[in-house]
């Protein structure tokens, strides 16, 4: 079991001010460490519109590299626009996951737009930025990554990794809406594709991970790690219905692997769950792991899916 020690949350969007697009949540965050701060990529909302309708940004804060309690800035605009008129992006890019790519800092978002039936749909978009990662121009006005025979729907939570020369991504994908108390709820499975060039993606069409909990268990946000000799993913589950509180709310699990396609779910070796009381007693999720001056960090979300920010944990021991 591995043990993760939580250091605390580190940044709440709701002490941001002069900032109309950023007023609460800090969603999915995504890492890009440089010499002397970590740039943490994460979504956020400003209020809903006069209909209750929200849309979503992406966003960025720089932590001090010695300090990561120490927020250096926050961005001034949304690193993305939305998209145009019936755009894959046209109401929010979430979430977001980036990888340097010589001297330019690739991101792959999803996109979603509202529908009629259900509440959304999502694809998976690229853009790339020439300004370490500030700002960033898409690809297209369309997505990288979408829908297809095997993946009707609800293509999202991209999670970019470069192993062995080859880029792997890791996603969810939609498997099936389910009406609860009148209302459609989404059941999503992982995923993954490869590619050579990060735009053309092959994928393997295979839902990677086993469900526990129940057949509709919902999975998001997987991270692979690699760390001696073996693939390592913390990702997030929950029940397909009444999981916005603590009983079936969102939980951290683990699997590994040798081959990256072929992997053992044992969630008791996650090694972090919800407290006691506070910002994360009732839900954590979105796990992202990374290294920095010889720790091994977990980023993640708390309460109501990051409405009031993200934390930290770091690692006692090693990835074994």
């Amino acid at each position: 079991m591995f043990n993760w020690k939580k250091l605390g949350k580190v940044f709440t969007p709701q002490d941001v001010e002069d900032r109309v697009w950023l007023k609460e949540f800090a969603q999915a965050p995504s890492t890009l460490v440089f010499d002397d701060f970590v740039r943490v990529y994460f979504s956020c909302r400003p209020p809903a519109d006069e209909n209750g309708q929200y849309v979503s940004y992406s966003a960025y804060v720089d932590l001090d590299r010695s300090d990561l309690f120490k927020v250096r800035h926050v961005s001034k605009q949304p690193i993305l626009g939305l998209g145009g008129l019936g755009e894959f992006d046209e109401f929010g890019t979430y979430p977001v996951s980036v990888i340097r790519n010589g001297d330019a800092v690739c991101a792959y978002y999803a996109g979603w737009t509202r529908c009629e039936s259900v509440p959304f749909n999502v694809a998976i978009g690229m853009a790339t930025s020439h300004d370490s990662g500030e700002t960033f121009v898409k690809l297209g006005p369309g997505p990288v990554l979408s829908y297809s025979p095997n993946e009707p729907f609800v293509l999202s939570g991209p999670k970019i990794r470069r192993f062995n020369d080859i880029l792997y991504l890791w996603y969810i994908a939609g498997r099936k809406w389910k009406i609860v108390e009148g209302k459609a709820e989404p059941v999503y499975k992982i995923r993954m594709a490869t590619s050579a060039d990060g735009i053309q993606w092959k994928k393997i069409n295979k839902d990677l991970i086993a469900s526990r909990i129940e057949e509709d268990e919902a999975q998001a946000s997987p991270d692979v790690f690699y760390a001696n000799g073996k693939y390592h993913m913390f990702f997030c589950y929950r029940y397909s219905s009444h999981y916005r509180g603590k009983e079936n709310g969102y939980r951290i699990g683990y699997a590994s692997s040798v081959n990256l396609t072929d992997w053992v779910r044992d969630d008791a070796k996650a090694g972090i769950d919800v407290s006691e009381e506070g910002w994360d007693a009732e839900m954590i999720s979105y796990p992202h792991v990374f290294e920095l001056d010889g720790k091994t960090y977990m980023a993640y979300i708390g309460n109501q899916v990051g409405r009031h920010g993200f934390g930290l944990a770091v690692l006692d021991g090693k990835l074994e």
